[in-house]
């Protein structure tokens, strides 16, 4: 990580699903680097002098708004905006239920919208403000028993590119990360055999071993530094290879 700078410290960051995982990753590597940094969560993560929080429930509209409008009023303005807060699912599109696609598309996807939407007219009142959304390596590999989530995550990255469009005219950046296998505390809780899920999904990933959150944090902060003025639009595979390689050992 990069020394704080003076344009650091000056800048404020919004990270939904902050509470934990690569969310609070994002957060922590924001704050380290200077920032002032808002957590956006159902519940707070732990207990730092570096990270403030906001209750902020991204599947309502009306927790969404108030959470924007108390940001608003305690700093005026915001720099960069992480949508990372996100729920999976297993199964197939023959499993899966109505409401289960309700359920993850509410989170997912609208959640993405309802942040975007209540935090642009703070974004217009930023210095090099940017959106970084939080896609999957699903969103372009198929992967077997993911459908409802691979098909969320494929909204987010057309999401993404639509926003960078719409965007682009008032100098607002709009990028994404494409996580591959990340090692979290929820890593293989939605299948039947978690232990199981985790050491398949390691095998599958051609360098061995799952993604750091840290490392995916890391992605999210050069995504949004206001060096990379020129980048927008753009999807970051930051997968293990998982999206273009193919892993012979478990092939």
């Amino acid at each position: 990580m990069s020394a704080p700078t003076s344009s650091d410290a000056g800048r404020i960051v919004a990270v939904t699903g902050a509470g934990s995982g690569i969310g609070l990753a994002t957060a922590s590597a924001f704050a380290a680097a200077g920032m002032t940094v808002v957590g956006l969560d159902l519940r707070e993560g732990p207990p730092t002098e570096r990270i403030g929080w906001i209750p902020c429930d991204v599947a309502d509209d009306a927790s969404v708004s108030a959470a924007f409008a108390a940001l608003g009023d305690a700093y005026g303005k915001l720099d960069v905006v992480v949508n990372n807060a996100g729920i999976g699912a297993r199964g197939s599109v023959e499993t899966a239920t109505d409401d289960d696609w309700l359920q993850v598309f509410g989170v997912n996807v609208f959640g993405v919208a309802r942040v975007s939407r209540h935090s642009i007219p703070l974004l217009r009142l930023g210095h090099s403000a940017t959106i970084v959304n939080v896609a999957s390596s699903v969103a372009v590999a198929g992967t077997p028993l993911r459908a409802v989530y691979s098909a969320s995550k494929g909204a987010v990255a057309a999401l993404t590119r639509a926003m960078a469009a719409d965007l682009v005219a008032e100098g607002i950046r709009v990028n994404a990360v494409y996580p591959g296998a990340v090692h979290t505390a929820v890593t293989g809780r939605y299948d039947a055999d978690p232990d199981a899920a985790r050491q398949l999904l390691t095998a599958r990933m051609p360098l061995g071993h799952l993604i750091g959150a840290d490392e995916i944090a890391r992605a999210i902060v050069y995504l949004a530094d206001p060096a990379n003025r020129s980048l927008t639009g753009a999807e970051f595979r930051y997968d293990g290879g998982i999206t273009e390689l193919v892993n012979f050992g478990t092939a």
